[in-house]
C-alpha cells in the first residue's frame, strides 16, 4: 500500500499541553487518528513519527530514501524549521513531494518564526490552518 510518512518534529508530543492558546486541546493522540482516518479516506497508509532531535529526524528522512511505497512526506519541523539546515538537506535526499506544515500562523508570530530554512525543500508550506493542515497537505500528496 502507498504510503505517507508525517514527520514531527520538537515538542509536538505535547500537544494539548503547551500553549493551548496557540495550537489548540487537541492532544498528540488525537491528531494521529485524525491522519489516519484520512489517509483511510484517501485510500494510503500514514506513518506518525515524531522525535525532539535533529539527528533522529534526519535519520528517518534517511531511511524514507529507501521506502519504495512511500508517496509523500509531510513535515512539521517545529523549532528546526527555523535554523537546520540539517533537516533541509535530507528533505533535498528524499526524492517524493514534501509539505512543510505549521499549525499556527507563522508570519504573525514573532519575527524569528516568519523565517524557514526547510521551507525551500519541501513543495508547499501550509501554516495556519491548525491541525487541518496536515489533512490538507495530504490531500496534496495524493493529488500529486
Amino acid at each position: 500500500m502507498k504510503k505517507i510518512l508525517v514527520i514531527n518534529g520538537p515538542n509536538l508530543n505535547f500537544l494539548g499541553i503547551r500553549e493551548k492558546s496557540i495550537y489548540g486541546t487537541e492532544n498528540y493522540e488525537g491528531l494521529v487518528k485524525m491522519i489516519e482516518a484520512k489517509a483511510a479516506e484517501l485510500g494510503v497508509a500514514a506513518e506518525c513519527w515524531q522525535s525532539n532531535h535533529e539527528g533522529a529526524i534526519i535519520d528517518r528522512l534517511q531511511e524514507a530514501y529507501y521506502e519504495k511505497d512511500l508517496i509523500g512526506v509531510v513535515i512539521n519541523p517545529g523549532a528546526y524549521t527555523h535554523y537546520s539546515y540539517a533537516i533541509h538537506d535530507a528533505l533535498k535526499s528524499v526524492f517524493v513531494p514534501k509539505v512543510e506544515i505549521h499549525i499556527s500562523d507563522i508570519q504573525s508570530r514573532e519575527e524569528f518564526r516568519k523565517i524557514s530554512v526547510t521551507a525551500p525543500a519541501c513543495d508547499l508550506q501550509i501554516y495556519g490552518h491548525g491541525l487541518a493542515g496536515y489533512l490538507e497537505a495530504m490531500e496534496y500528496i495524493v493529488g500529486k
